[in-house]
């Protein structure tokens, strides 16, 4: 059941039929599987020295990881707009399990993550060093003190990276941002950036990549290690900066209907 704390996509197993460049093959798949798997062993026991490091050899580190791991999996990845280096709220649209993974590999960002990830062998270990924020969204009143926490750390010069649409889609379609996150950008009085990702096969977007409906996270990285020439841009907008409104209409409302019309655009 869809709700402003649970939202529901309206994509399913129908949007992942198209595969435009069809797929590699199973020895490509098999290294694909053995290198990425060695970058996340190898982060895995790495956590005990990223915990020691400044914040600028964190970022350092994670941008190292993230491109890593693209690179074993065979996507390549490009970024183009203005990216936040300090004090901001990044917002992107949500398709893939890789979203975070660009994310990291082009932002200096914090992530909001669910509750769950957290508990994920190695990858919740690993996003808990790396300063990534954990909402329960089982507990709608946990909300205030995770918006709170957001706004504490980009008041203080941090970027946190969301993804409002509260769940996945297929990357053709999307859904609408929820404002409940941009409160963070209103109360700290730091700018907004809406992000848009896209990923595609042989220059055509492509649905291969999508983590939507009922399938397991290994179904979907099945499909994304056969993948053939995927690659995935980012793409930063111009920043959107609270300001006051009238009585009727929030800060964080308007903020959230500008962000998502310029990434659906």
């Amino acid at each position: 059941m869809d709700s402003l704390w649970l939202p529901r996509s309206t994509c399913g197993a129908d949007c992942l039929a198209d595969r435009p460049a069809g797929t590699v093959p199973r020895a490509i798949m098999v290294k694909r599987i053995v290198a990425t798997g060695s970058v996340l062993l190898f982060a895995a026991l790495c956590v005990p020295v990223l915990a020691l490091l400044p914040q600028r050899g964190l970022v350092a580190a994670q941008r190292g990881l993230a491109r890593a791991i693209l690179a074993g999996l065979g996507i390549r990845h490009s970024a183009s707009g203005r990216i936040p280096q300090q004090g901001a709220l990044l917002v992107a649209n949500h398709v893939s399990w890789l979203d975070v993974v660009v994310i990291l590999a082009h932002t200096p960002a914090r992530l909001l993550a669910k509750r769950e990830v957290r508990a994920w062998p190695l990858i919740g270990r690993l996003a808990f060093t790396l300063g990534t924020v954990f909402v329960d969204r089982s507990k709608p009143k946990s909300l205030p003190a995770t918006v709170a926490q957001v706004r504490a750390n980009i008041a203080s010069g941090g970027v946190v990276a969301v993804f409002p649409e509260g769940t996945t889609w297929c990357g053709k379609m999307g859904g609408a941002f929820r404002p409940a996150m941009f409160q963070a950008a209103v109360d700290a009085g730091v700018p907004v950036v809406p992000v848009r990702l896209t990923f595609a096969q042989g220059g055509t977007v492509s649905t291969v990549a999508a983590f939507i409906g009922d399938e397991t996270l290994l179904q979907s990285l099945k499909r994304v290690v056969a993948a053939r020439d995927l690659s995935v841009s980012l793409r930063a907008h111009p920043k959107l900066h609270p300001a006051p409104c009238d009585s009727r209409t929030h800060p964080r409302r308007v903020l959230a209907r500008a962000a998502t019309a310029m990434v659906a655009a």
